[in-house]
């Protein structure tokens, strides 16, 4: 196989990932070349079982053309979901679906020299469990907080290492490429590719989880900044509360709209004598914090009345944060996506109201706030995406994802 035949391969691979159902002409388009050209790498791709066809496109008048799909289990990734406190791995299939049930694991991030060390321990276990094959794993697309440096594969906040970077040592440990992002821009690219900014030219995508994080979507593109810093929503300076943040500075939007922030004042409220069902269902101990801001959440939904108003206190907050971006950018939706938007709703009115005080209403009028779909899915979908978005790319050390498609071929 030439290696113009291999990139053609990968780039309809990746658009068929992508887009899960298009016709030769939709491809043709999508990777800019020739009808022909196109037709002859997808007989290839058939006739290796790589892609399959699955009927005709509904009628919409006229000849109707035949769709393609990637065969699901022909490639897999590995998607790493990180926060401060909790670490999520699973295998997927070109379909998002999971191999095995996703492993879940308490790792603290802050202060601990061996995370890097255990978290590579826990990839290697997963794959090994899920029984597939390295050669057919594209690569391990890890999200993760901090002031993450995706071009150098550093992480400035989390994870250091010495003299090496992160995506240096996963690869060297497990002979896969790997692909490291800041939390929020994998949440922003899996809303962008999968959720609700799909199609969207112009998008925000707040991550709501111990921080509320951003990822932001211009030009139908996944912007990142000059060194991938972009979207520090949490580090807004919006307050003169006196609090400290956990970037070192006080004030900030973090300090008063985290579900870390949630549940502490869920607790102080508590003590206080406020009548709640939480008063029964709280642990209050540090290492049931993720439990116990799930338990808010769903009792919100459930209608307790000092849960809901601890989700509209920090909804409003953050709609006054909303309302810097709807005057700075102008998007056309702003997604509430991550562990938090298992609220729902109950974000939207606090939110709106907000916007309604402190946004001009010629700006906010055309801007939807939307609840997404994929929820606390979405930075795992998001890591999957990060690998077939640089599916065939070669990354520094010589590490060649497209190994796995070659394997694809001498396989099949």
């Amino acid at each position: 196989m030439t290696a113009k035949s291999q990139s053609y391969k990968r780039k309809i691979t990746r658009q068929l990932y992508f887009s899960n159902l298009l016709s030769c002409a939709e491809l043709s388009h999508k990777i800019d070349k020739s009808l022909s050209l196109t037709t002859k790498i997808l007989n290839e791709l058939i006739a290796e079982g790589i892609v399959i066809e699955t009927g005709y496109a509904p009628s919409s008048g006229g000849r109707r053309p035949l769709m393609y799909s990637l065969k699901p289990d022909i490639l897999y990734t590995v998607s790493v979901a990180m926060d401060q406190f909790f670490t999520r791995i699973a295998v997927m299939d070109m379909q998002n679906r999971h191999v095995r049930p996703v492993e879940k694991f308490e790792l603290r991030l802050a202060d601990n020299p061996m995370a890097l060390s255990v978290l590579t321990d826990k990839i290697e276990y997963v794959i090994e469990q899920s029984g597939v094959s390295k050669t057919r794993i594209a690569g391990i697309g890890i999200g993760m907080p901090g002031f993450v440096d995706p071009q150098q594969g550093l992480n400035y906040s989390f994870l250091q290492t010495k003299g090496e970077s992160i995506t240096a040592y996963v690869a060297k440990r497990t002979k896969l490429t790997a692909y490291i992002e800041n939390d929020s821009g994998i949440v922003g690219l899996a809303e962008l590719k999968f959720g609700a900014a799909r199609n969207r030219r112009n998008a925000m995508v707040i991550n709501i989880g111990w921080g509320v994080g951003l990822g932001m979507i211009l030009e139908g593109r996944l912007f990142r900044g000059d060194n991938g810093f972009a979207g520090e929503f949490s580090h807004i300076p919006l307050f003169n509360n006196g609090k400290l943040c956990s970037c070192g500075k006080s004030g900030c939007l973090e300090t008063e709209t985290s579900l870390f922030v949630i549940v502490e004042k869920a607790k102080a409220g508590i003590q206080a004598g406020r009548v709640t069902v939480l008063k029964n269902l709280l642990s209050g101990k540090e290492e049931d914090l993720e439990k116990d801001a799930e338990t808010i959440i769903f009792s919100a939904g459930r209608g307790d009345r000092f849960a809901i108003e601890l989700l509209s206190e920090a909804g409003y907050n953050i709609g006054r944060g909303i309302a810097i971006l709807i005057h700075l950018l102008n998007p056309g939706i702003v997604v509430l996506s991550g562990r938090g938007a298992l609220a729902g709703k109950i974000w939207q009115a606090p939110i709106q109201q907000a916007l309604n005080e402190h946004c001009i209403p010629r700006l906010a009028v055309n801007t939807e706030i939307a609840i997404s779909t994929l929820g606390y899915e979405a930075e795992l979908i998001g890591s999957a995406a990060l690998v077939m978005e640089k599916f065939g790319e070669t990354i520094k050390k010589g590490y060649k994802p497209e190994r796995a498609i070659n394997t694809m071929n001498n396989e099949t």
